[in-house]
């Protein structure tokens, strides 16, 4: 089995279709024959039940994984995809953050429970919340690479810098290794002016931070801005609802045509 990658898929902002990229990235990557394991650390437990699962029924999830209470081996479940596992999560997961005020060693908690396990997959995905809290510290000090999904908005560009900024402190000081898988954009909408506007100020601002070799920024920024763009697509959002992953529901529909290059791009790219 070749080197197991672990990406963060993260956002500050919500609404910009972090969730349906974990779910949908990773279905693609199980359905490639590649084994998954997607680790929904998002308290709304989203990817949980998009995935099929009763969010609110299971009695173990992240949480009580964050709580040191049992392993993810313990708590992770099979899911309607062949070779994707899902560590679920729900409401629960909002009380960590809390109990882990104080904690010694509380950042590196899901790191030392994905290093017990994750010789078993080729890709282990992590939903993260939108938010930057002990949940989202941990993701990404137990990851090789950040994803960041942009929404094609004008306000896209709100945050990006912060979060990079924030991935660089992570990397300074938990995780040297983490670096920037890449950015892909979603809800594309042809029928606007301002989605492909968006695209273009995007990849100039990351093209301006990469070039300068002084930028603090510069070490942890790839090369990659994805070519697979997710468009605004009525069946991705109805998708969840049926607890299905789109090449499951719709699969000839644009949303999933474009996670499936998505992953075949994710696919192409090798880390050392």
């Amino acid at each position: 089995m070749s080197k197991v990658r672990v990406i963060s898929i993260t956002n500050q902002k919500g609404g910009v279709g972090k969730t349906t990229t974990a779910i949908n990235l990773s279905a693609w990557l199980a359905k490639k024959g590649k084994k998954v394991l997607v680790i929904d650390a998002d308290q709304q437990g989203n990817t949980t039940s998009g995935l099929g699962l009763e969010k609110n029924e299971i009695e173990n999830t992240i949480y009580n994984v964050m709580l040191e209470e049992c392993s993810l081996s313990d708590v992770k479940l099979v899911t309607c995809v062949k070779e994707l596992e899902v560590v679920p999560a729900n409401i629960h997961l909002t009380g960590a953050e809390v109990e882990l005020i104080g904690k010694e060693d509380g950042k590196y908690i899901l790191k030392k429970e994905i290093d017990a396990i994750k010789n078993n997959y080729d890709f282990v995905i992590i939903d993260c919340p939108p938010s930057l809290n002990v949940i989202t510290i941990n993701a990404l000090t137990a990851s090789d690479t950040v994803l960041v999904p942009i929404q094609c908005e004008y306000f896209a560009l709100e945050g990006l810098e912060q979060l990079i900024h924030t991935i660089y402190l992570v990397q300074k000081g938990l995780n040297k290794q983490l670096q920037l898988e890449g950015i892909v954009f979603t809800m594309y909408d042809l029928r606007t002016n301002l989605s492909p506007e968006v695209v273009e100020e995007v990849k100039k601002s990351i093209f301006m931070l990469r070039s300068d070799k002084d930028n603090i920024y510069h070490s942890i920024l790839s090369e990659d801005i994805y070519y697979a763009i997710i468009p605004r697509n009525v069946r991705l959002g109805e998708a969840p609802s049926h607890g299905l992953p789109i090449h499951l529901y719709d699969p000839k529909s644009k949303g999933s045509e474009s996670y499936e290059l998505l992953a075949e791009e994710i696919l192409e790219k090798e880390w050392t």
